[in-house]
């Protein structure tokens, strides 16, 4: 197999490793890069408006490493007397390594959805949440939380940034390449790929396999007209190469 990864770094030079160790090959073509969000000086005051019990969702672990290191950086740690939810148990487990706190996740999968599911999320009459998030997104998990009594707000912890591509160059690049498989870890980078793709090269593009993390975002790029799409159990690496190797994915 020959696998485009599109994912930014650094779990996108992760996966190439881990696809090249299996025998396959992997290209790096990050869509998206990461940099500090422009709400993350504000993350500590945010905190210290949230009473006992109320909660926090870390909503990847770019968000956790993000809002780690504000709170590092300013000789803050994090509260033991908040309730912490994180989206899937990669970003739990990353948020209990760096900082030593209880955090709840839902085992069936790495989404909003799964996530609402959890018993603890159900009543939040007279609760406030904070999100740390990237720029934009997670609207149906806050929107849901609001509708179950929460009192949301949000904190930009990192910025997703777009990577610009000559059109053409990427198109015959990866034409000639010949890549049988193509890893898209969102929606967004779902969008910015569909904008990258020839009219001409459309159905070449459309017939490769394509990766993705969610039936939502699975379902997307099925009506962008892609035909052989496949939805990993997260979007962890080891997840993502399990996919990859599995001989009955279903696509």
């Amino acid at each position: 197999m020959r696998v485009l990864v599109t994912r930014p770094e650094p779990s996108g030079s992760a996966l190439i490793t881990a696809i090249n160790a299996t025998g396959g090959q992997a290209y790096p073509a990050p869509l998206i890069t990461i940099e500090a969000g422009a709400q993350l000086n504000t993350l500590c005051s945010r905190l210290d408006g949230l009473s006992e019990n109320d909660l926090v969702f870390l909503l990847s672990k770019n968000a956790v490493w993000y809002a780690n290191l504000a709170l590092e950086q300013t000789g803050r740690d994090w509260s033991d007397k908040l309730s912490y939810y994180g989206i899937g148990q990669s970003t739990g487990h990353y948020f209990q390594q760096l900082t030593g706190q209880t955090i709840r996740w839902a085992e069936a999968g790495e989404t909003s959805e799964v996530l609402l599911t959890h018993p603890g999320l159900q009543n939040l009459v007279g609760k406030r949440a904070l999100l740390l998030r990237g720029n934009g997104g997670r609207e149906l998990l806050a929107s849901t939380l609001r509708t179950r009594g929460a009192d949301v707000d949000y904190c930009e912890c990192y910025a997703r940034r777009p990577v610009h591509y000559d059109k053409t160059e990427f198109n015959q690049t990866w034409f000639n390449t010949d890549i049988t498989d193509i890893v898209v870890t969102s929606g967004e980078m779902l969008t910015l790929l569909n904008d990258l793709i020839a009219e001409n090269l459309q159905q070449w593009w459309y017939s490769r396999r394509l990766l993705v993390v969610s039936e939502r975002i699975a379902e997307k790029a099925r009506q962008s007209g892609w035909r052989r799409v496949c939805v990993a159990t997260s979007a962890d690496n080891h997840a993502l190469l399990e996919a990859l190797i599995s001989t009955d994915m279903g696509c």
